[in-house]
């Protein structure tokens, strides 16, 4: 729960912050479907969804890199239980 947590809220913050950083720039009243019609939805729906994809994908990329800094024991000792997770940080201890 703790690794989920130090990914997700940086990752949410991050988010927010590109957000706003998008729509300064870009008015959500003049985005269109690939350069035809317009989206139409209300603002704060597209502010929504685009704050939503922003949030995966920053949060994609911040749990690969957390899966890509376990050790070999913490990956091969994965579901086995405490006891593996304990070995593991002895072992990085």
């Amino acid at each position: 729960m703790t690794r989920a947590i130090s990914i997700l809220w940086p990752a949410f913050l991050t988010a927010g912050v590109l957000d706003a950083l998008v729509f300064a720039v870009i008015d959500p009243h003049e985005m269109r479907w690939f350069g035809g019609a317009l989206i139409g939805w209300p603002p704060v729906t597209i502010y929504s969804v685009t704050f939503l994809i922003f949030w995966a994908g920053i949060a994609a990329a911040a749990a690969m890199t957390a899966l890509l800094l376990l050790s070999a024991a913490e990956v091969n000792g994965f579901g086995a239980g405490d006891d593996a997770a304990a070995a593991a940080q002895r072992g990085r201890a």
